[in-house]
């Protein structure tokens, strides 16, 4: 599966973030996701490819209805673009 650079991704808890683009571990070149909140004041994180596109586990969050732990949201203008 791959990142959409500048896509809007919904966290399975329910906030959304941009995701500003992919980086390398220096240490180990695990490949990372760079992503920035949007709400509050706009955190920037970074997590592990594996971990941003891990499957949530629903043992732990068996109300979870979201299956990814990030999803991609479809958000289209008011425009029509």
């Amino acid at each position: 599966m791959d990142i959409k650079i500048n896509g809007v991704y919904k966290h399975f808890k329910g906030d959304y973030y941009i995701v500003i683009d992919i980086a390398y571990n220096v240490d180990n070149m695990e490949r990372c996701v760079i992503y920035r909140a949007l709400y509050g004041d706009g955190k920037l994180f970074v997590r592990s490819f594996d971990d941003f596109m891990d499957v949530v586990d629903k043992k732990k969050y068996p109300n979870c209805k979201q299956k990814m732990r990030f999803e991609l949201q479809n958000i289209k203008s008011i425009r029509g673009e």
